[in-house]
Formats: C-alpha cells, structure tokens, sequence
C-alpha cells in the first residue's frame, strides 16, 4: 500500500484498526452514526483528543490504591487499569509532571515498573470525538 501511495495512487483505507490508519494515512475521517464526524491528519485528531498523558505502572498491585492517592493527579481525570496495574491522567507540562510523579513515588515508597509521557492515540481519539453527548454532560 505504501508503494502505492508514494507512487501517487490515491488509496481509499476503511479500517477498524486505528493503529493501522495511524502508521498508514495522510488524512483520516471519523464516521460515527453513518456521519463524518471529523477529519484531519492523524496528528491534528490525536490533538484533539486532549493533552499528553502520563502512565504509571506499579510493581506492587495491591499498593496501586496508595499509588493513586499519592500521585499529583487531580480527582476525576485519572484511569486506573487494575489488571495492568496501571495508572494515566493527562498533564499540562511534561517535564514537570513526570518529575512530580517520580517525587511522589518516591516520597511515598512506592516502587513503579514503569513510568512513561506520552501522546493520545488515535483510539483515544476517536473515543473521544464519538462520545455521547450524554456521557460527556455526565463527565463534567
């Protein structure tokens, strides 16, 4: 496909794998209920889908609780994966985050497999440029 495309074939990709319309496409179009909801260069729509994130993975689950009190994190902007032991919330400065997170582990010794920054995915996109209009009344 990609052969195509530099050779200057237009290419027409419907696909339910966003990762794949990520690597692959310029533009991308976001249908939801038979409509376009939004269109742009995969960049532009993960922009869209909010600010970076920072995940949090502990070592120790039964200590993910106290994790997620002692992180900097404001209440109700946190996702806690139990099974993953993992930990997100958006932030606003990266660098600064990520430094606040390490304090805050440390302080509270609490021991992480893994702390990463990183950028919203097409996923987290398109979840959210296809919320219900209720769910998000509900989210506020």
């Amino acid at each position: 496909m990609r052969s195509l495309v530099h050779g200057g074939t237009t290419v027409l990709l419907t696909t339910q794998y966003l990762e794949e319309a990520d690597r692959l496409a310029d533009r991308v179009s976001v249908v939801d209920g038979g409509r376009v909801v939004a269109e742009g260069t995969p960049g532009e729509l993960k922009s869209r889908a909010g600010r970076d994130r920072i995940d949090v993975v502990v070592r120790d689950a039964a200590r993910l609780d106290e994790a997620v009190r002692a992180l900097p994190f404001g209440a109700g902007e946190t996702d806690v994966d139990r099974d993953r032991r993992l930990i997100s919330a958006p932030v606003r400065d990266r660098m600064a985050s990520l430094a606040e997170v390490v304090r805050a582990l440390e302080a509270a010794g609490i021991e992480a497999e893994d702390v990463a920054l990183r950028r919203p995915t097409l996923d987290e996109a398109f979840l959210r440029l296809t919320e219900d209009e209720e769910k998000k009344e509900v989210a506020v």
